[in-house]
């Protein structure tokens, strides 16, 4: 127990000074928290100057729906056919695909991990395969 005559020195000094401290800790953090307040403040000045710089011009022309360069005719609602939905899920599931296999070429090159990596490809291209072969029998991938 120290009282207030003794004197710190040697290596007490040293690993009293080596404790980290909350203010040090924190100030790590202060330059994220600056950028990030920085960053927000960029794009509010920048959206404030957007508004009060354009011209504000509005005409019964572009108070219209735009869609695709043609007026609107008829009703705003307009059936979709299921069967695009289908190819947007198929397109996911490809891409899926394809992001597995990237990393899975670098894994399976390191030494050591071949058979195992091989393995669960093999397990998830037969995945993969079960759901094509489920489309292919429902008659999703043909085109009519």
């Amino acid at each position: 127990m120290l009282r207030g005559s003794d004197v710190l020195s040697g290596p007490d000094v040293l690993a009293a000074a080596d404790v980290p401290t909350a203010a040090g800790y924190f100030q790590s953090y202060s330059v994220v928290g600056l950028l990030a307040v920085l960053g927000v403040l960029f794009v509010a000045v920048a959206f404030a100057a957007g508004r009060l710089l354009r011209p504000a011009v509005p005409t019964p022309e572009k108070l219209l729906t735009y869609e695709c360069g043609v007026d609107p005719v008829g009703e705003g609602w307009a059936h979709t056919q299921v069967r695009y939905y289908v190819y947007a899920f198929l397109y996911v599931i490809f891409a899926v695909d394809s992001i597995f296999l990237f990393p899975w070429a670098t894994v399976f090159a390191a030494p050591g991990y071949g058979g195992t990596t091989l393995v669960e490809m093999f397990v998830f291209l037969g995945f993969l395969a079960v759901g094509l072969l489920y489309a292919y029998k429902k008659g999703v991938l043909t085109w009519t």
